[in-house]
């Protein structure tokens, strides 16, 4: 009896492995000046790296999805599988760019791999806040690793301008630090405006 309980908690174990993505992430330049460069344009690139016991032959979306006054305005594909069979994932770890760019009263951005572009996607800020109040914030906070279930929708990162205080004290980390749903940001924290990039890694 014990001995069946063995190999069914490790059949447990294991399938539950198999089916948990594990994200890390790597942020900028590894060149100081160039990262002061990158700071004053308010470019951002951010590596994500993701691990999965069968990655190889995978499919993958990116989506863009935009809120206001903690509403969804709209959602739009960044880019997926769906436009050529030869885009799935070639194996693991599978490593993708994303680059984004605040200025100008636009959002840009645009996600690169195996040599790929995605097509890039411009969005208006909003009027009612500041162009300078916008930042790209990613979810990891103090952590080194991200665990997401295969097939699920899972957030990259946000761009958001800071929750404000009574106080009259400003947080961005408070936000994308907390257990708040991403999708719940807006009207939680009183952020007018926000764009939310997510993922999903999937069979087809």
């Amino acid at each position: 009896m014990k001995k069946t309980i063995v190999i069914i908690l490790t059949f447990i174990s294991t399938f539950s492995f198999s089916q948990t993505i594990k994200i890390t992430q790597t942020y900028g330049s590894t060149n100081p000046e160039i990262q002061e460069l990158m700071d004053f344009q308010k470019i951002y690139v951010e590596k994500f790296n993701f691990e999965y016991e069968k990655l190889s032959g995978k499919h993958w979306e990116i989506n863009v999805s935009e809120f206001v006054d903690g509403k969804l305005k709209n959602k739009t594909q960044l880019g997926s599988t769906s436009e050529a069979d030869f885009l799935k994932i070639r194996f693991s770890p599978f490593s993708l760019k994303l680059l984004s760019q605040i200025r100008n009263g636009n959002f840009t951005i645009s996600a690169n791999f195996y040599n790929f572009h995605t097509k890039t996607l411009h969005f208006k800020l909003s009027e009612k806040s500041d162009e300078d109040d916008y930042v790209v914030k990613d979810f990891f906070g103090a952590k080194i690793v991200n665990e997401y279930n295969f097939g699920d929708e899972f957030p990259l990162v946000a761009i958001i301008t800071p929750t404000i205080h009574d106080d009259g004290s400003a947080s961005y980390c408070e936000v994308v630090q907390s257990d708040i749903k991403p999708e719940n940001l807006g009207s939680h924290f009183k952020i007018p405006h926000y764009f939310l990039i997510t993922m999903k890694l999937k069979d087809k």
